[in-house]
């Protein structure tokens, strides 16, 4: 087990280019298996998660190669159509190879996914859509292995409502869609950033995807997809975590990479309630040093609330790291985690750091600052709880370690390379 270890407080400055998104790429892999010809991804992030992903589309039979942040695949030859449950079990976005291979070779034998423990992710909306689609499924209870499998009649188009507006669900059926036979259509569909980039990948490898940026998906049917090149956005999820640790830090911060304003509109509106603000430029955004974090009260003085949604409310992802920053801002907010009931847990180490924070169940804390965090020791439950730890940890005095080091590299490329670079006193160690 890998541990990182913290010696507070730092005053995070610096320069840095978040990975690609993450997830955009787990899905664009799968979607990759789709054609026999060859794709080329840039700014793949080299992260845990990726490099499963392509481990699973190399047990499938598809070639695989990178060549820095370039990955290059080429699934002309499946020759399984079976995936190992225990690699399966590792990420969420493992899942979506079900129907992409279904779709491919006519049937799929897919393991659970796994992923991170931030409360019940339900499949319903993934077995609903390829079903309306023509794929169905059983599951075998011992072996935790689903079976999917295409219908005589083949993939056929169809009116599709998801009773919840799941991300993987939605990424999932369009990816399954865009070679069914006739005019698709997904409603309450999911539309972060990273479901619109699956959908540009998936046009420029030939779909008709109409609809993007919106909650309703039109796709029309093709027969056969091509090869494409693309490029990955820079993460907004790991851009907002290093803006949180600045501004809580009293640092400033410049962030290079591809950064399409809109992936930080809610999260601008909301760092404002706390009174960061940053500002965008053509390719690059930035944070000044010394801002007066302070909570901006609601009309009438009323405590604010700060709830998270589907796009394009404020991300779940980003809940986490905004709580630790609200630690070190005057005043008191609620947070309402909305969608994960395990989400926020973590907030318990925090107390123990020093936090004035009240838990009030499972969806919603309550934080009052600025508070002095002291060093402890934690683990880290999830990937985006165990970047707020760190975000913790180099506000607190003293030593800090974070335990489970390597659920945080799921999700964030050259972590500490990262935090070395904007002067934070970081190292990893072996357990």
């Amino acid at each position: 087990m890998k541990s990182i270890v913290i010696e507070g407080p730092a005053r995070v400055s610096g320069v840095i280019t978040p990975g690609g998104n993450k997830n955009a790429a787990l899905p664009i892999i799968a979607a990759a298996i789709l054609t026999r010809d060859e794709v080329v991804i840039h700014n793949m992030p080299k992260i845990l998660d990726v490099e499963v992903m392509l481990d699973l589309a190399r047990d499938l039979g598809a070639s695989v190669t990178r060549e820095g942040s370039t990955v290059v695949i080429c699934a002309r030859d499946i020759d399984s159509a079976s995936l190992p449950p225990k690699k399966c079990a590792a990420l969420r976005a493992s899942f979506i190879f079900g129907g992409a291979v279904a779709a491919r070779c006519g049937e799929s034998f897919i393991g659970l996914p796994g992923g991170d423990f931030i409360g019940r992710r339900r499949l319903d909306s993934h077995f609903y859509g390829l079903e309306k689609l023509g794929i169905g499924k059983t599951f075998d209870q011992e072996t935790a292995v689903v079976h999917f499998q295409l219908n005589k009649g083949g993939l056929s188009g169809a009116d599709i409502f998801l009773d919840e507006a799941s991300v993987t669900a939605t990424e999932h059926i369009l990816i399954a869609a865009v070679l069914a036979k006739g005019k698709t259509v997904i409603r309450n569909a999911a539309a972060e950033p990273h479901v619109q980039q699956l959908a540009e990948f998936l046009n420029l490898m030939g779909a008709k995807i109409t609809g993007l940026d919106s909650n309703t998906l039109f796709i029309e049917g093709v027969s056969e997809l091509h090869g494409a090149e693309f490029t990955l956005d820079s993460d907004h999820i790991e851009a907002a975590s290093f803006l949180a640790m600045a501004a809580a830090t009293g640092g400033g911060l410049e962030i290079t990479g591809k950064l399409p304003p809109s992936h930080y509109w809610m999260a601008k509106r909301v760092y404002e309630k706390f009174n960061i603000k940053f500002r965008f430029y053509r390719d690059h955004i930035i944070l000044k040093p010394d801002q007066n974090l302070r909570v901006q009260n609601d009309f009438g003085s009323a405590i604010p609330t700060i709830s998270d949604g589907p796009w394009p409310q404020f991300p779940s992802d980003m809940m986490s790291c905004m709580i630790v920053a609200a630690t070190q801002a005057r005043g008191t907010c609620l947070f309402f985690e909305k969608m994960f009931e395990s989400r926020i847990y973590f907030v318990d180490r925090l107390i123990s750091m020093g936090a004035n924070a009240i838990v009030c169940d499972p969806h919603r804390v309550v934080i009052s600052g600025p508070s002095q965090l002291h060093g402890g020791e934690m683990s880290s439950p999830d990937i985006r709880a165990g970047m707020a730890m760190i975000v913790a940890a180099t506000i607190a005095h003293g030593r800090s370690v974070i335990h489970n080091a390597d659920m945080i590299f799921r999700g964030y490329e050259n972590l500490l390379e990262k935090l070395h670079s904007l002067s934070v006193n970081a190292q990893l160690e072996e357990t």
